[in-house]
């Protein structure tokens, strides 16, 4: 928790000019503890305690900054702060933060790095978006196969400062390529005498450096590890992704999956950092696609416009008939799509998905219709609304119609998903709203055949 320094005295303390007391007091926080803080005060305010933090913490505390922040800080700093604040940062961060920016930015960032830092940006920003190239650092401890555990030990108290995670080191040849990772731990508690190779004997796993980043997660889910490392394809050991990177992958696939379900493209940015012409674009286009969808609807409703003329009181129930089939829809096509990029489903496991929502569906469908059908006949009862002499025929097209419409929407919302993952396309854009665009269509004809077969010679 954040108890050390509140809001109110980081304001006091610059204001004062405090700053050995404001230095001291920052440094008993944890990085994103600070970030937390720094983003509820002034930019100004900001620039200047960047200043008086440490190279190291600097670097940390920016990274946890999001990115409208960043940004508008690297206009304020000075040349110094900005490339003592950007050395410091981890070389993967380092990139994500430039590919981000706006180009006048990066430029102006660029120039501060030194030539070795620029050459890891290039290489890193040299692999396709997306990959895991994109994601790694270079920043690691490689040791050679015949060094012993006391040996090992010894290099990496001399060689360890500044490497993103010590938990694991890798062993590689004479040519760089990888053979083997051994647990910091297992080094430590091994005889001194030991070969590193000998210290662990866990399965070595690699990711290539232009594997897929679902597949980097899906691989540190699989195998529980702290950080992976990463080759080309001929076994080279190029850098690690660790697992912190792998949360910020997580969460920015999960962002994009929740935005595509909603009906939308993914961002791929903060809200706030999208532009005007880019918001319109990435809801405009989805939102005609079921514009278009909807006006199906206005024609089927004319289609049976002979019925309703007959028996206005059917009218009634098309909000209730159709937004049920929506809602279960809707929840069936999220259920999948999510049970699908969590891995608990499979493609084959797409008839014992069906079986299931058959069975499901139809029983919340009995269910609805029994409600829908208690309140025709209290309401008639009551007096509040007249249906008319056929009041139970009318509360049976609601029940039947409402089973075969929960059915059906259940049904199209668990099965398009995997369609569409049979295609190789992204399961979630079968959208909530693209669902019950589709079921309030063929709700509607459902509903009124329904009641041709039940009120015929009667209303109809």
């Amino acid at each position: 928790m954040i108890g050390v320094l509140l809001q109110p005295d980081l304001e006091e303390l610059i204001h004062q000019k405090r700053w050995e007391e404001l230095r001291q007091s920052l440094s008993e926080l944890d990085p994103s503890d600070i970030a937390e803080l720094l983003g509820d005060l002034p930019d100004a305010d900001v620039a200047v305690i960047f200043r008086i933090l440490s190279r190291d913490l600097a670097g940390q505390v920016f990274s946890y900054l999001p990115l409208d922040q960043q940004e508008r800080l690297l206009r304020l700093f000075s040349t110094d702060v900005m490339q003592a604040v950007v050395q410091s940062m981890t070389p993967d961060d380092r990139t994500r933060l430039l590919e981000e920016l706006p180009g006048p930015v990066t430029r102006q960032l660029l120039q501060v790095l030194n030539p070795q830092e620029l050459q890891a940006v290039r290489d890193l920003l040299g692999y396709p978006p997306g990959t895991a190239g994109r994601y790694m650092t270079p920043h690691y401890v490689a040791l050679p196969l015949d060094m012993t555990a006391g040996e090992a030990l010894a290099f990496i108290r001399q060689n360890g400062q500044g490497k993103e995670t010590l938990n694991v080191v890798y062993l590689v040849d004479d040519n760089g390529v990888l053979k083997k990772d051994a647990r910091l731990e297992r080094i430590v508690l091994a005889d001194p005498g030991v070969k590193v190779s000998n210290a662990d004997q866990r399965p070595l796993v690699v990711v290539r450096a232009t594997d897929d980043v679902e597949q980097v997660v899906q691989m540190f889910e699989k195998y529980d590890r702290v950080a992976l490392p990463v080759t080309d394809n001929q076994g080279h050991m190029l850098g690690i992704i660790t697992v912190d990177d792998v949360l910020d992958l997580v969460n920015r696939e999960a962002t994009e999956d929740i935005q595509k379900i909603g009906g939308m493209e993914a961002l791929n940015a903060p809200y706030m950092e999208v532009g005007f012409l880019s918001m319109l674009k990435k809801r405009g286009g989805w939102l005609s696609v079921l514009f278009l969808g909807e006006m199906l609807t206005a024609t089927a409703m004319g289609h049976f416009e002979e019925e309703i003329a007959k028996a206005v009181v059917l009218a009634l129930f098309v909000p209730l008939i159709i937004s049920s089939g929506g809602n279960s829809g809707s929840q069936a096509a999220t259920i999948i799509v999510r049970s699908l990029a969590l891995r608990e489903l499979r493609l084959r496991d797409w008839w014992r998905v069906l079986l299931r929502e058959l069975r499901v569906s139809m029983t919340l469908g009995t269910w609805l219709g029994m409600i829908g059908f208690i309140r025709v006949v209290l309401w008639q009862y009551l007096h509040w609304i007249d249906y008319g002499e056929h009041y139970l025929l009318v509360g049976m097209t609601v029940w039947v119609s409402l089973i075969g419409v929960v059915t059906f929407g259940s049904v199209t919302g668990s099965m398009l998903p995997f369609i569409l993952r049979g295609f190789r396309l992204d399961p979630a854009t079968s959208s909530a709203p693209f669902v019950a665009t589709l079921v309030d269509v063929t709700g509607l004809v459902i509903y009124f055949t329904v009641a041709m077969l039940i009120l015929q010679g009667t209303l109809l």
